[in-house]
């Protein structure tokens, strides 16, 4: 896809925006498939606009030969003569971290906007702005009351590696992989490259070796999610961090948190879910819109093992006790990493299967918990799913007895009930 919108580029100005969290490998991609061409790469960071753009200057000067005129200390000024050297010269300009531009001045969008709407049919530029914060960036190009609404002629979604991904990439660094292995391996990283690289290049492609890396005094995983997410919080950092750890350790409901909290968490709960990305409402399956029965998750793997284990036990990181940090891990992991079995085989399901909808089930109660209900609308199949790690612990007679309470739910669907075990990976 990259490389036929740079082709159309050299015809016509083309305007690609590519959304994905941090470290998932946005900016190697993208520069690996322009290495050959022509390019200018701006990152935008937390400065201000006046400190941004003399460093915009010095990078278009070295990576273009191009010489901005005068002082610039408006994005405004420096985004217009890019695009006017654009009309002598293609090249392909990429943004980086693109919705930091809020940050740094608001009106920077609607400057753009107005920029490319002149120039974009007299240049011919191949634009690329990413970002790491998918709802911001979605806001920033989707909402009809953004000025750059409508203006992408291409959007990209970069997601971590699918399951099948990671299998290949395990079973090349080490072909005697257990189930166990592999179950470590996704629950840690969610088949974020970065973090995977980190793992297979240290030799770590056991599940002990993997969770002794993580531990270890000079393991990047013990900062990693304090760099990623301090400077986005701001002060309100300590409020986000401990909703974050109650979600990762089971606390999914809002009237949990906010009895723990002991506030309303009503609006740094949709924070994270709408500006931040990091949470998200789960409801059971077939429950309708103005349903109560909403839990909240943590689709990130390597935040929420973080959250779980990591920063609630700063005090043994500071101490230097990292064997004791290993050994609380061990002690949880079982229990733990069961979670992400059931996540693991609804991706797996979803990647290979011919699904329309997935997902799982509750009641009130808590009673009767269905732990996968993967549909088929087009063929009106049904498959209700039990997930253990131990096989043997499978019993299809009481998920049958679940599976009935839904009855009316599934009426028109043939129905098939399974178990899926470490054993199935």
């Amino acid at each position: 896809m990259l490389g036929r919108n740079l082709e159309q580029s050299r015809k016509s100005s083309f305007f690609t925006v590519m959304v994905g969290r941090r470290r998932i490998g946005k900016t190697s991609l993208l520069l690996e498939y322009i290495k050959r061409d022509r390019y200018l790469y701006l990152f935008v960071s937390r400065k201000s606009e006046p400190l941004l753009c003399s460093q915009f200057q010095k990078d278009a000067s070295e990576m273009l030969g191009m010489q901005l005129s005068g002082t610039v200390t408006q994005f405004r000024d420096i985004f217009e003569q890019l695009l006017v050297f654009g009309m002598q010269e293609h090249y392909t300009l990429i943004i980086d971290e693109f919705q930091e531009f809020d940050n740094v001045n608001s009106s920077i969008f609607s400057d753009i906007q107005n920029l490319w709407d002149q120039y974009k049919d007299r240049t011919k530029i191949n634009f690329i702005v990413c970002g790491s914060i998918y709802s911001m960036m979605m806001k920033i190009f989707e909402n009809r009351k953004e000025p750059l609404f409508g203006r992408l002629t291409s959007k990209i979604i970069l997601k971590p590696f699918a399951v099948s991904v990671i299998k290949e990439i395990l079973n090349d660094y080490n072909p005697h992989y257990t189930s166990d292995d592999l179950l470590c391996l996704y629950m840690l990283t969610g088949g974020v490259p970065k973090y995977i690289d980190l793992l297979m290049e240290a030799g770590a492609v056991t599940r002990s070796e993997m969770l002794n890396k993580v531990t270890s005094p000079d393991s990047p995983f013990i900062s990693e999610g304090k760099d990623l997410l301090v400077s986005e919080f701001g002060k309100e950092y300590g409020t986000y961090f401990s909703i974050l750890q109650l979600v990762a350790s089971g606390k999914t409901a809002q009237s949990e948190i906010d009895s723990i909290i002991g506030k309303n968490t009503g609006s740094y709960l949709a924070n994270l879910e709408k500006e931040y990305s990091l949470i998200r409402k789960n409801k059971p399956m077939f429950s309708k819109p103005e349903s109560r029965k909403t839990h909240w998750n943590m689709d990130d793997n390597y935040l929420r093992f973080w959250f779980r284990f990591i920063y609630p036990n700063q005090s043994l990181i500071e101490m230097g006790k990292h064997n004791l940090l290993r050994e609380y891990v061990e002690k949880h992991y079982e229990q733990y990493s069961g979670l992400f079995l059931e996540k693991y085989f609804r991706n797996k399901i979803a990647e290979d299967e011919r699904v329309t909808n997935i997902g799982n089930y509750w009641d009130n109660k808590g009673e009767h918990e269905i732990d996968i209900i993967a549909l088929n609308d087009l063929d009106k199949t049904a498959t209700v799913i039990e997930i253990k790690r131990n096989p043997k612990k499978i019993n299809l007679d009481q998920l049958r007895i679940k599976a009935n309470i839904l009855k009316k739910e599934l009426a028109g669907y043939q129905v098939e009930l399974k178990g899926y075990s470490m054993e199935d990976m």
